[in-house]
């Protein structure tokens, strides 16, 4: 029996990445741009060939900006709002209107396929493949381009990252030992090492005038954010004016910022389904998207890593 193992698809970063890596010359035969969909396709056949993962799900975005999350930190992702004039809707995401128009393709698509999709109202991709990810009962690979995750990575629960920030072709295999070399923090710390050093990328102010050496090495003596948090309030402590006086100066932002940066780790999703088919569970459906969209190339190669991996249900 093929021993069990779950993939977790970050997969608006992967259909970013295929978006704008895959030329925008890669359309249908109405002239419609497919590339954004013909680029995710390849990037699952790629990783399921590679990978052989048992069960497979697409984590989805039904909230990329969670309210709960702008009430905390207002300046939360707020530079990717377009910006709002008279009759807009506020908070959308600046998506190019050519890849908007292919994320209906790409879920009828997977869909036909029989290829677990999974979102939660409220919440981003992150949180569900957080959730998703503790406590999976086999090993878990999360794909990725997003750094946030790494707080997720667990060698005892053979948890780690496929990090695709070079590309799918190129990702980096992330395990606790990445992690250390290259932040000096443990991944349980990752989520307090980001909150202390900010994140341009999403909005995190960070502690003015703490970087990575800083948080790395107050993390280091203090443990967590909470142990860093008691030695500035206490003045007999070894901790050094400097940091003191900052670590006290950003107490508002770190009341609040923790819970902004951990990822949810118990969403109730149901039970969705995520073995992954073998053959598409609607293959007359697929036959026809693959025709209408110009996938066929595609949907054949994806067609056939399933038959083929040593995984997957008939």
């Amino acid at each position: 029996m093929t021993a069990q193992r779950l993939m977790l698809l970050d997969t608006a970063s992967l259909y970013f990445r295929a978006f704008f890596g895959v030329p925008d010359s890669v359309r249908a035969p109405d002239g419609t741009p497919v590339n954004a969909v013909r680029g995710l396709l390849d990037f699952i056949s790629r990783l399921v060939e590679e990978y052989q993962p048992t069960h497979l799900v697409c984590c989805w975005d039904n909230d990329w900006r969670p309210q709960w999350r702008v009430d905390l930190i207002p300046s939360y992702k707020q530079h990717r709002v377009v910006a709002v004039r008279p009759g807009d809707v506020p908070d959308i995401e600046e998506v190019p209107d050519p890849l908007e128009a292919q994320i209906p393709v790409i879920i009828e698509v997977l869909t036909a396929f029989g290829i677990c999709i999974v979102g939660a109202d409220r919440f981003e991709a992150d949180d569900v493949i957080g959730t998703l990810a503790t406590d999976a009962g086999m090993p878990v690979d999360i794909v990725t381009g997003d750094r946030d995750l790494f707080q997720l990575v667990d060698d005892t629960s053979e948890v780690r990252v496929l990090y695709t920030a070079r590309g799918v072709g190129r990702h980096e295999r992330v395990t606790e030992h990445t992690v250390v070399e290259k932040y000096s923090v443990l991944p349980q710390q990752y989520a307090d090492f980001a909150t202390l050093r900010g994140d341009a990328s999403d909005g995190l102010p960070g502690v003015a005038g703490v970087g990575d050496k800083t948080a790395a090495s107050l993390l280091l003596s203090y443990g967590d954010l909470s142990g860093i948090r008691a030695a500035a309030a206490d003045p007999g402590s070894a901790l050094g004016p400097g940091p003191r006086g900052r670590i006290i100066a950003a107490s508002d932002y770190l009341d609040v910022a923790p819970t902004v940066v951990a990822l949810a780790r118990d969403i109730d999703l149901g039970t969705p389904d995520s073995q992954l088919p073998r053959v598409p569970s609607n293959p007359d459906a697929l036959v026809g998207l693959a025709r209408r969209w110009g996938l066929n190339s595609p949907v054949e190669r994806l067609t056939a890593v399933l038959a083929s991996s040593d995984s997957g249900r008939t």
